[in-house]
């Protein structure tokens, strides 16, 4: 009986130390170990102009190193394929392809979701604020843009979105 105790206590605490060791680096360690893979996601925008933030939902699949597809499901259906340097998107049966090279501010932003897929924190901390919540098995981590041109495309992609 003690001895089952003692076990239970030590494995009680080594959760205890993992669950408190959880930070952004190994987050960022086990994104990088990650070669793709999908997931579903609830994506939450906060616009100046509303009381509320506008939520999106979907699915996402990531090809490591360099494609992307993003479904929007909700709500309004979009689709969005990153695909080396060429981002489509499609919405409303209106479809658009951009060559990153041509669009610096875009290919920044790309860049970011590409740095997290990938865990590359030095890559994220030249253009964000990084906050991580959470565990390992659930976790949240925002993105806050310190590059003025990132935040300005956050802004102006977030106002297109409501409209």
């Amino acid at each position: 009986m003690i001895r089952r105790l003692f076990t239970g206590l030590l494995l009680l605490g080594f959760t205890a130390l993992a669950h408190a060791a959880f930070d952004i680096d190994q987050l960022m360690t086990e994104l990088a170990r990650n070669p793709g893979g999908q997931a579903k996601f609830v994506e939450k925008r906060h616009l100046a102009l509303l009381d509320k933030p506008v939520v999106a939902t979907g699915e996402m699949t990531y090809t490591a190193p360099d494609r992307l597809e993003k479904r929007t499901l909700t709500p309004k259906p979009e689709t969005m394929v990153l695909d080396k340097d060429t981002l489509s998107l499609e919405r409303d049966r209106r479809r658009m392809s951009i060559q990153l090279g041509q669009r610096p501010e875009v290919a920044a932003f790309v860049e970011s979701i590409r740095s997290t897929l990938s865990g590359n924190r030095a890559s994220l901390e030249r253009s964000y604020q990084l906050a991580l919540t959470g565990q390992p098995d659930a976790w949240v981590l925002t993105l806050v843009p310190t590059d003025a041109r990132i935040a300005k495309l956050h802004a102006a992609h977030h106002a297109q979105r409501r409209a």
